[in-house]
């Protein structure tokens, strides 16, 4: 048996918790393929916890009507920060709410998370939860997108998604995560195979020449043209980037 060396100490597993009011929606999707095998595989752990566990009254009451009228209910702050406090994972793992509100999630972001020891992730219902529970634990806001969704649940697997396949040993060659949509700044190029012809549309010429400069630079074209017709704000980020490096 090999001793070994503090340099070459494995990784912990990347640890997940997830505080929501259906923790049977968990791990769902993420059990299957890539995310199941590696969950299977301890290279990552998820735990979703029932935040009406922390209710204070026998009818498990999580929400309350808003200060200020309006419509629907808020999740109650103290309700959720004695969920925070009794079940989120100790720094610095980052604490999250998935929120219509919150700073886009980024692959840059997704990154930042992998590489940490884990994430806790709070999942609202409803209209969303009380503010100062927010600002008093120093709770992350991250959105998946300009819309709106019934609950932070679904959310949740995409963040998770997000980050297990860029876990070590998640994805069989590393360097295809290299080469995908966001990771330069650029939307993903287009992929091709059999059959070479497919109604009438032929597989294009440069890829099949063999010449890996060739295609190296075609396909850095089209991922540029991708991303300028389909993504502006990208492509600006993308040109300011390149013309400061220039």
């Amino acid at each position: 048996m090999s001793e070994t060396t503090p340099n070459a100490l494995p990784r912990a597993p990347w640890q997940a918790r997830v505080l929501t009011l259906y923790p049977e929606m968990f791990p769902g999707p993420l059990g299957f393929a890539l995310a199941g095998r590696a969950l299977n595989e301890g290279l990552w752990s998820l735990e979703a916890f029932d935040i009406r566990r922390f209710a204070r009254d026998r009818h498990g009451s999580v929400d309350d009507a808003p200060f200020g009228g309006g419509p629907g209910m808020v999740m109650r702050a103290d309700v959720v920060a004695d969920a925070i406090d009794t079940l989120r994972l100790p720094a610095p793992a980052p604490l999250v709410y998935l929120s219509a509100r919150g700073r886009m999630l980024t692959q840059a972001r997704a990154r930042e998370l992998a590489a940490g020891p884990g994430v806790t992730l709070i999942c609202g219902r409803f209209e969303g939860v009380d503010q100062r529970v927010i600002e008093a634990r120093e709770v992350e806001e991250i959105s998946i997108g300009d819309y709106v969704l019934s609950g932070g649940e679904i959310a949740a697997l995409a963040l998770l998604d997000a980050c297990v396949r860029l876990l070590p040993g998640v994805i069989g060659r590393a360097e295809s995560l290299t080469e995908e949509s966001h990771e330069a700044g650029l939307l993903e190029y287009p992929h091709y195979t059999r059959p070479q012809t497919f109604e009438g549309r032929a597989v294009p010429e440069v890829l099949l020449s063999g010449n890996h400069e060739r295609i190296r630079l075609w396909r850095r074209t089209e991922a540029e043209r991708t991303t300028r017709e389909r993504r502006a704000d990208l492509w600006s980020n993308y040109a300011a980037t390149r013309a400061s490096r220039a």
